[in-house]
Order: C-alpha cells, then structure tokens, then sequence
C-alpha cells in the first residue's frame, strides 16, 4: 500500500496556528504523514544565499533566502507539541532536518521513526552520515540528482548505518561501505529513493516517471515520488507504477504569501488525491492472472459454445454449416470447433442444441 507523506513543509508561514490547521487537513484528507522541515535559518544559508528564481515570483519582503527563512521558522517548542499533537490524533509526524542540532532534537525530542532527508542535501556528507548513524530508517529524495551522486549519497549513508560511531578513514570507505554485503543489507532494509524533479511547478515534461524503474533497477531499492507539478495526475500515476511513497506539498490556500503555496493543493484537492491513490491500490491488487471470484459468476454469459446450426441425425458427417457459435457458454467450448468438422455425429441435434462430440 502507498503510503502518502501530506508535505507541509513551511507552509505554516511561520504560525504555530496554521501549523495546526495544516496537520488538521492532513488527518481528514487521511493521509499517512504529515511532514514539515525543521531548520535554524542562520544555519541553512548564508548571508548572499540568493532567492530561486521560483521564489523570487512568489515571496514578497525578503531579498535574500536568509530573509525569507528566518520568517518561515518555527521553534523546536512548536516542533514537538505539534509532534505530540500528531501522536494524539492518529498521524505520523515527520520532518526534515537541514542542520546537526535540528536533526539531534527531531531525534531525541519528538520521537520520530523515519528521517526524510531532502533533494538539496544528498551532496551534505557529513549531514547524510549523521541521518544514518541514528539507525532510522530514511526517505531520500534525488531531485537535480545524477546515478553516481546518488551512489556516493548511498555510500555513506551504508556506512554510517554499520559504523555507528565512526568516522571514515578516507573516501574509499563509502564506497566500500556501499559494496559491501552488510551494507546492501542495510540500504535494501532501511533506505527508500524518492524520485523528483526539483522545480515548483515541475514541467510535465520533466517529470519523467519511468526514471522510479530505472532506480529500482539500478539500486534494487524501495522506490517512491516526490511532487512538485500543479495538480493531482502525476501523483496518482506514481503510485500505480509502484511508489511506495508518495509526497505532495499542500496549502489551506494558494493564494497565501509564500514560496510553496502556489506548487501545492489545497484540502480538496488533497482528500481526492489520497482517495484516488487508495483507490489505485486496491486496483492494483495481485501480480497473478487469472479468473476473479467475480468473473467466474460471469463465464457462462459471457464466453461462446459450440450449437447445432441446423438439425444434425446421427451418422452424418458434421460440416461447416452445421454449426454455429454463440452465448451462453456452458456448453463445449469453440476451441474445439475444428475437431467436430468432418466427424460422423454420434448424436442427433435439433437446431439450437448444444452439440457435444467426443
């Protein structure tokens, strides 16, 4: 079963309150997750880090992502009430760390089971090493990723989950870490990629959804989807190719103030997503082919026997224009037409009799 990541992010614009709200959309759209990202803006960026271009059409007052963040903050305070507030209700809390410090308090304080490590940081070692020497399991995305940075991302997080203390000797020791059996292990045990196209909105044509197989065939990995496009579709094809996670950012509303509010869905918009993608996976079903305990009730209306065309005595050679094919299927199935043709009858046919020649 898909499980679906509410992706709040900082949508909350930095109001405890609207936090609220936002998990409270989450829980009745019943999603799996609700998930935000934890961060010290001094921390994230510098000083000139500037504005992306996406940003810079929606984010009004602020010059520089330094500005913008720091308004997008919430205290570790809010973090772990609004963490105890998803406990309490019925969802899992998650977030994404962008420092050390936010990481040990996510970690120590909230009680959160899996680690959501974001596109920008699968280049951060060090940030990647500390995530895996918790033991959690993580959801790694690869946004703006090639398959060789997401191999290194894997090295070391390989490494991190079997030397929980250490710290590598040299460069080798992630890729090794990455070779190795215990490593694949852990990786195959605790690790899912993310694919995702890193702009709001993606362009459908960047998307690229057949790259989920390409992971799973590169990594043998879990694989899941990350969204960024405008709307519902390309979620819910996500999740019939097989993600096992999907993430969606969602607003109370686009027109808000913000850097993410115009990419994401609104409450509506989330409840039909998640339906649609339960729906898909009780669509999904088995890999076995075969006749369903509903088709079988529909054989004999549905399928074809073999009739007499026309009265056939017994001793004449059946042909061609004797017989004829039509519903109901209870009879003996035209698959065995051409062995009836030039056969003596057995029997004697009325027309409109099944015939049934051995």
């Amino acid at each position: 079963m898909t499980k679906i990541i509410a992706e709040a992010g900082v949508n909350h614009n930095g109001s405890i309150d609207m936090a609220f709200e936002l998990v409270d959309i989450a829980i009745a759209a019943r999603a799996d997750f609700v998930k935000f990202q934890t961060f010290k803006a001094e921390r994230l960026v510098s000083d000139n880090a500037r504005l992306a271009g996406y940003q810079k059409k929606t984010v009004k007052n602020a010059d520089s992502q330094l500005e913008m963040l720091k308004k997008l903050e919430l205290s570790y305070r809010d973090f772990k009430v609004l963490a105890d507030y998803c406990l309490a209700n019925g969802i899992e809390f998650l977030s994404s760390a962008f420092d050390r410090e936010s990481l040990k308090f996510l970690v120590e304080e909230t009680g959160i089971k899996c680690l959501k490590i974001a596109s920008g940081e699968i280049t951060n070692g060090p940030l990647l090493l500390e995530h895996a020497q918790t033991g959690r399991d993580i959801i790694l995305s690869t946004g703006m990723c090639t398959i060789s940075e997401i191999q290194e991302a894997l090295g070391v997080i390989a490494f991190g989950y079997m030397n929980r203390a250490g710290r590598p000797s040299d460069m080798h020791s992630f890729a090794d870490s990455f070779d190795s059996s215990n490593g694949q292990t852990l990786l195959k045990e605790k690790v899912c990629l993310l694919h995702c196209t890193t702009e709001y909105p993606a362009p459908l044509d960047e998307v690229n959804l057949r790259a989920m197989t390409h992971l799973e065939d590169v990594f043998g990995l879990a694989i899941g989807y990350s969204d960024h496009t405008q709307g519902i579709t390309v979620p819910i094809a996500a999740a019939a190719r097989g993600a096992v996670y999907v993430e969606k950012h969602f607003t109370i509303s686009r027109d808000l103030e913000g850097p993410d509010h115009f990419a994401s869905l609104e409450p509506n918009e989330l409840k039909a997503m998640v339906s649609a993608i339960r729906e898909v996976d009780e669509a999904l079903g088995s890999a076995e082919k075969g006749p369903t305990k509903s088709e079988q009730a529909n054989l004999e209306a549905a399928r074809k026997s073999i009739i007499a065309a026309r009265d056939i005595i017994a001793g004449q050679v059946i042909q061609q224009e004797d017989l004829s094919i039509i519903r109901p299927g209870s009879g003996v199935s035209p698959m065995l037409y051409w062995q009836f043709i030039g056969q003596i009858s057995k029997h004697t046919y009325r027309a409109g009799d099944f015939v049934v020649e051995q």
